[in-house]
């Protein structure tokens, strides 16, 4: 049997997940993204509040919006973001993370903190990292 070996989202999460500003260019957020390998960003307002996400398929939509001549550039990354950040609390129990990654069916869960500042991230890998395999020795 399989099980976790985490608590709380606060012990799943990667720490400190980067996040853009919702007033950076759509270029930028691209470059950003591709330069650290990630998915996915949270998007932050001027006090640092997650005010949506933008994610690498957002921003290969507004690509091909710009190629046949819908969208002109320069794009904001609130322009193109997803205006939701689906998020939990730090002292959700695991087994709510896993079951809000299901249920939602997304790729990225932010954690927050008491005054709902964005502190982590929680991905179907960081999942995986704390699933702890049964000892098969005989």
């Amino acid at each position: 049997m399989m099980h976790l070996r985490a608590q709380t989202a606060r012990d799943l999460m990667t720490p400190g997940p980067h996040a853009l500003a919702d007033t950076a260019t759509a270029e930028h957020a691209a470059e950003f993204l591709t330069t650290h390998g990630f998915g996915a960003a949270v998007v932050i307002d001027l006090a640092g509040h997650p005010v949506g996400v933008v994610t690498k398929t957002d921003l290969l939509i507004h690509a091909r919006e710009l190629a046949v001549g819908k969208k002109v550039e320069p794009a904001t990354v609130r322009d193109v973001m997803t205006p939701a950040v689906f998020s939990c609390r730090e002292e959700t129990p695991v087994e709510s993370v896993v079951e809000q990654l299901l249920a939602l069916n997304v790729h990225h869960l932010f954690v927050v903190d008491s005054a709902k500042v964005v502190v982590g991230l929680i991905s179907p890998v960081d999942v995986l990292k704390k699933l702890g395999l049964p000892d098969m020795t005989p």
